[in-house]
């Protein structure tokens, strides 16, 4: 039983002893590792990644290519790795010599665009690291993370030039929606990048286990220092960190040499007809789709697509919040200047999403059932389109509703945008509708107010004792918002219906010349009676001073004539 017992002892000390080793083999710079798994950007194909940089092939220079790879010994990798202006330390070994030549054969091609592209990318990249004091060459961060293509996205779901994780995303001010991907925005995400960088360093103070701790997680890189007894060197914790790490940072070495010595090794960049400079932005604040733009400016939708990677849809949603749009700088005049223009353009095509579909509710058709128009007085700058978005309908049926044939429209011209139901708060008896009256012996006649610059709708309905939540409900308000000139119905009230005398004899047939003339006045009271009561509603409800208004009488809608900018007079619209 002791022979079995010092027998167990010696193999558990001579096991100890042979994986405290391991990380003396890394401080002797004798790493060699056939385990380790390759970074996304350096597996896939050349093909997906020109379509996803929107960079056409064919347009390049051809000449780029001249000659194959030239291999050098391992004394010069280190001397010129050691040579670089770096404060990062840029150590050699065997897997740091892999990946080298792994970008300087295999993906020598794939090098060339990312130079390429590097002319617009690295500025940015050293532009956000030098504001906050970090080093520049980790610039060269996202050439291996996503090998600098903006919507590139992981098998775990990390997305981006750097690659964040949805949650370190969002916790790092990154919008993500179905809409809008701020990860794949590059200004948004390298600043988001840069700051979760130096939170890093705050922690670890080496910028190995930084790159580290960047892929596979802070966790991870804690429990790998902790396996290996405290040490914070990355070489003495390697073969402790997932699979995946401990390639990444000799990729990120590997990648700062290839960028640095391409030329020698017969590669250069690859000089497209795809313009990378001379940008600028715009803020959106309204609706809007990348092929709205594209054809009105005549901008190729596959490079507004490339500057704007962030519009997962193509879609600007800039009626939820202001959105940047990166154009050409010669293009940015035509965008303001052409601005309605791009709006309406196919509006209902690219944007069929509705805000309102009560109208399916009520018989399926606004301008059906009981009930008022809602119109609006056109202004200064309007258009047909940007009406038919903002009141929540199809410009087909803007179009219909007012018997227009063209677009064309005046300023001053009333249009109906939609109906309203006359709804009556039920704490209020006496404000009943005409079917709501009592045996039908009366009927609600509406009382209006023209609305004044300095007016509040809290304001109007104190002055004329009602609610808030009824002129709300009378005119069809689905908040406290009015506009200059608006006409709002402010009190509904019953008036008693004139009793008509029955006419007994009005469908009987006229026999002899005293029935006729008794028919005929009863004919003639019927019809002054009608006028009569014409001109009681149009003395309770007001005249309107205002020339070329509709006047409403009870239900009745008087159309008057409109006149357009030139002052040509247009026929009354049938409604």
């Amino acid at each position: 039983m002791k022979r079995i017992i010092l027998f167990a002892l010696c193999f558990l000390w001579l096991f100890s002893y042979i994986i405290a080793q391991e990380p003396a083999a890394a401080e002797n710079d004798t790493i060699t590792d056939n385990a380790i798994v390759f970074p996304e950007s350096m597996t896939g194909q050349l093909s997906d990644l020109l379509r996803d940089w929107q960079v056409d092939l064919a347009a390049s220079d051809e000449e780029c290519r001249r000659g194959e790879n030239v291999p050098f010994p391992d004394s010069v990798y280190i001397a010129r790795l050691h040579k670089m202006p770096t404060v990062m330390e840029l150590s050699f070994n065997s897997v740091v010599k892999r990946y080298i030549e792994m970008y300087a054969t295999r993906r020598r091609e794939q090098v060339s665009y990312m130079l390429a592209l590097g002319d617009y990318y690295f500025p940015l990249f050293e532009q956000a690291l030098d504001r906050e004091g970090l080093p520049l060459e980790l610039k060269f961060l996202p050439v291996i993370e996503s090998a600098l293509n903006p919507v590139a996205r992981s098998r775990v779901g990390a997305t981006g030039l750097w690659q964040f994780m949805l949650r370190t995303g969002k916790g790092y001010g990154l919008e993500v929606n179905s809409l809008v991907d701020e990860r794949r925005d590059p200004y948004k995400a390298t600043e988001a990048a840069v700051r979760y960088l130096k939170d890093l360093y705050a922690i670890y103070g080496d910028w190995n286990l930084v790159i580290a701790a960047y892929n596979c997680g802070p966790g991870n890189v804690n429990k790998a220092i902790a396996r290996s007894g405290g040490k914070h060197d990355y070489w003495q914790i390697y073969y402790r960190l997932p699979r995946e790490t401990r390639g990444y940072v000799p990729a990120f070495i590997a990648a700062n040499y290839i960028m640095h010595h391409y030329a020698d090794h017969n590669i250069c960049p690859a000089h497209t007809q795809v313009s990378l400079t001379a940008l600028d932005t715009v803020h959106v604040n309204e609706r809007l789709h990348l092929n709205q733009v594209s054809a009105v400016l005549e901008i190729p939708v596959e490079e507004l697509r490339r500057l704007n990677p962030q519009f997962i849809k193509d879609v600007v949603p800039g009626n939820f919040r202001p959105y940047a749009l990166v154009l050409p700088s010669e293009k940015m005049y035509a965008f303001v200047d052409r601005h309605n223009e791009i709006l309406a353009y196919n509006s209902t095509i690219y944007h069929p999403h509705r805000s309102n579909t009560d109208n399916f509710l009520n018989n399926g058709d606004l301008t059906s059932g009981n009930g008022e128009n809602v119109y609006y007085r056109v202004r200064k700058g309007d258009n047909l389109s940007t009406i038919a978005r903002r009141q929540g309908i199809t410009l087909t049926q803007l179009k219909s509703w007012n018997g227009l044939k063209s677009s064309r429209i005046g300023i001053g011209k009333l249009l109906v945008v939609g109906k309203k139901a006359v709804v009556s708060s039920p704490n209020h008896p006496n404000e009943l509708t005409a079917q709501q009256s009592a045996g039908g012996d009366g009927e609600t006649v509406n009382h209006y107010y023209r609305v004044r610059k300095g007016d509040t709708l809290g304001e109007i309905a104190q002055l004329n004792g009602v609610r808030v939540s009824q002129l709300q409900a009378w005119n069809g308000l689905r908040n406290t918002r009015i506009d200059i000139g608006d006409r709002l119905i402010v009190q509904k009230k019953v008036v008693p219906r004139p009793k008509e005398e029955p006419v007994a004899n009005e469908y009987k047939r006229v026999e002899g010349k005293e029935n006729a003339t008794s028919g005929n006045d009863i004919i003639s009271s019927y019809l002054k009676e009608q006028i009569e009561r014409t001109g009681q509603k149009e003395g309770v409800e007001g005249g309107d001073p205002d020339a070329g208004e509709e006047a409403s009488v009870g239900d009745i809608i008087v159309p008057a004539v409109e006149v357009d900018i030139k002052g040509k007079e247009d026929l009354p619209v049938k409604k």
